[in-house]
């Protein structure tokens, strides 16, 4: 390939990559990294289960992160590993929370390089790229996954060793086992809830965290389970969240944005700690006002009705075709008044007054409305999906106007 240095006799020492080979192995990422995830699942179940769960984002992140460092790193040697570094130690700390030896982490690892030799191999043969530098390649990624098997060990033995801090690490367990789900048998949380003293409630509170910057220390009632290492700290309260709790929770962490999931029975946590997340990400987007603390509960609608854009889009694409091949402007038009219709039910001044035009102009585009959709406005569950499409896009315009 032009460009990219190919040593021409087997029999030369090995050195590093050369910088350019960044560039061939980079257009293979995408499909390299989802490939890997799905050997990885395969060959092991538990983080299959994990990837569904409340650690999932943080998981595919790490993932993503070890696998596009050693690209970075072939074409700038001198590139930041940090994220990477500390990612690695986290899936360290996080086996040994889960109480797992490091073998499956380990084993998880060389199987991902297993799948980019192979995949390097295809490229190899679409280049003609050298034997030399392919086995510059096959031994440059067993020195990284080295690397990465190290970085884990460190935060594997940091939850190992830590003196004093038993009961710490089996309240993170806990919290780990309680967001796994249903395939975590009952009397396992028990068994550890008993280790710590901690009693299992019937309801339990999540709290989604949003840090500026680091991790705070802090105080916390001693009912309250924590994972504040997490890229998406998180807190566990027993029973509902009152004012009490409130106070505390703004005494911790001041200037900390903070979602508070609805009161939950502790089967549902995964669930509870999902929305919670959710309506963060809807902040940042901005369909949903910024405040420092934001409950769920006054956001449930705006939750569902967001659960899955690429099936809203599809809905949306049925429930408006009637409307899909007028000018954009009429389209829109008729589209603000059916919402307005649709919304409040109203005469005609109603409307009008809501939309800023004449009652005679609302009458004319509902007559328009009445020709172009005809019985899909008397069928009462056509008339709902409707509805809800048009509140979704509502929704979603506020986010591209952020």
């Amino acid at each position: 390939m032009p460009g990219v240095a190919q040593p021409s006799d087997i029999d030369e020492p090995l050195g590093p990559l050369p910088q350019e080979f960044a560039a061939v192995m980079r257009p293979e990422l995408p499909s390299l990294i989802k490939e890997i995830g799905l050997e990885v699942t395969r060959a092991y179940p538990e983080y299959a289960r994990l990837l569904e769960g409340p650690y999932g984002q943080g998981i595919r992140v790490g993932v993503e992160q070890s696998i596009s460092v050693f690209v970075d790193q072939v074409a700038e040697p001198t590139s930041s590993s940090t994220l990477r570094d500390e990612m690695c130690r986290r899936f360290g700390r996080f086996e040994a929370y889960e109480g797992r030896s490091l073998e499956e982490l380990h084993g998880a690892y060389r199987l991902g390089a297993r799948v980019a030799l192979r995949r390097a191999k295809k490229v190899g043969r679409r280049y003609n790229l050298s034997p030399t530098l392919m086995l510059t390649f096959a031994d440059a990624l067993l020195t990284y996954v080295d690397e990465l098997e190290s970085l884990s060990r460190e935060g594997y033995l940091e939850v190992k060793t830590a003196d004093g801090d038993h009961t710490d690490t089996v309240r993170r367990r806990l919290l780990h086992l309680i967001l796994a789900g249903s395939p975590v048998p009952r009397t396992a949380i028990a068994e550890l809830a008993e280790q710590t003293g901690w009693e299992l409630p019937e309801q339990v509170t999540l709290i989604s965290l949003r840090f500026p910057a680091g991790v705070p220390q802090v105080n916390l009632d001693n009912d309250v389970l924590a994972d504040l290492a997490e890229p998406q700290p998180h807190l566990l309260f027993p029973g509902p969240f009152d004012e009490r709790r409130q106070l505390m929770l703004e005494a911790a962490f001041p200037g900390v944005h903070a979602a508070i999931s609805l009161s939950v029975p502790l089967t549902g946590a995964s669930d509870a700690l999902r929305w919670a997340r959710q309506v963060l990400d809807l902040i940042e987007s901005g369909i949903i006002d910024d405040a420092p603390t934001v409950r769920c509960e006054d956001h449930m609608v705006t939750l569902w009705l967001l659960t899955d854009p690429p099936l809203l889009a599809q809905l949306a694409q049925r429930e408006l075709a009637p409307v899909a091949d007028l000018t954009p402007s009429r389209r829109d038009r008729l589209v603000e008044t059916l919402h307005a219709w649709l919304a409040t039910r109203g005469t005609a001044a109603q409307i009008g007054a809501h939309l800023s035009v004449h009652a005679q102009t609302v009458r004319y585009r509902m007559r328009a409305l009445e020709d172009i959709f005809g019985e899909q406005l008397d069928d009462p569950d056509r008339r709902f999906a409707t509805e809800i499409v048009l509140r979704a896009l509502e929704l979603e315009e506020r986010r591209k106007q952020t």
